[in-house]
C-alpha cells in the first residue's frame, strides 16, 4: 500500500514538510509506502479550460501534473500540504490540483484524501477546508484526526515546537492508514460502491 504526499508550500524543507515528515513517520511503522513530492517552487500554470484532457487522457501541459498523474492512479491515498497565504492555499498547488484532478480520467473512488495546512497563526481552517473539496467531489474518504490538520509555525524550527500540531499529524497518519487499510480489505470482499451514469443539470431554461 502506498501514500502520496504533495508538498504544495516553496519551502521544500519548512513548516509544511514538517507536518509530513511527521505523517511519514507513522506510515512508515504502519508498513505503508509513502512518496512525497515538492510542487511548490514548480512553474505550473493553471488550467485554461481547453478540453483537450478529455480527448488525450492528459493535460495539455506537459509538466508535474501529468508525471504526478500515474502515481495518483496507483497510490491508495493522497495527503496534501499547503501554506496559507491570504487564508487560502499556495496558488501553485491549487493549480496543479486543479489539473491534476480535472485532467485524470481515473476512478478516485475510494482513494483516502488527506490535507494538512500550516500557519504562522491564521488562515488555518480555510485553507483546510478549500483543500478538502478537491477530494470530496471526488469520492475519495477524507481522513481526520483529533483536531483540524494543522501546525503552527513560520519555519521548521518553530513548527517542530508545536507539539500539538505534530501530534495531531501522528493521528491523522494512523487513523489515515486504519482507513487505507480497512478499504483495501472491503474492496477484496465486497468491491467497490454501485455507480449510476452521471446526471449533469445545467440551470438554464
Amino acid at each position: 500500500m502506498k501514500v502520496l504526499l504533495i508538498n504544495g508550500s516553496p519551502h521544500a524543507n519548512g513548516s509544511t514538510y514538517t507536518a509530513l515528515h511527521e505523517m511519514e513517520k507513522i506510515f512508515t511503522e504502519e508498513n505503508i509506502q509513502t512518496e512525497l513530492i515538492h510542487i511548490g517552487s514548480k512553474d505550473i500554470r493553471g488550467c485554461v479550460a481547453c478540453g483537450s484532457c478529455a480527448k488525450q487522457g492528459k493535460c495539455a501541459f506537459d509538466d508535474m501534473v501529468n508525471e504526478t498523474a500515474p502515481k495518483f492512479e496507483t497510490c491508495d491515498g493522497l495527503v496534501v500540504g499547503s501554506p496559507v497565504y491570504y487564508a487560502s492555499a499556495n496558488a501553485t498547488l491549487i493549480a496543479f490540483l486543479d489539473r491534476l484532478f480535472y485532467s485524470t480520467p481515473f476512478d478516485k473512488t475510494m482513494k483516502v484524501g488527506a490535507s494538512v495546512v500550516s500557519a504562522r497563526r491564521g488562515g488555518l481552517s480555510a485553507t483546510f477546508d478549500e483543500l478538502n473539496k478537491y477530494f470530496t467531489i471526488s469520492g475519495m474518504p477524507v481522513a481526520s484526526g483529533q483536531y483540524w490538520n494543522s501546525i503552527h509555525g513560520n519555519n521548521a524550527d518553530e513548527a517542530a515546537q508545536d507539539g500539538e500540531g505534530l501530534q495531531i499529524m501522528r493521528t491523522l497518519a494512523r487513523n489515515m492508514s486504519f482507513l487505507v487499510k480497512s478499504i483495501a480489505l472491503g474492496r477484496e470482499q465486497y468491491g467497490l460502491p454501485k455507480k449510476e451514469p452521471a446526471i449533469r443539470t445545467n440551470y438554464i431554461r
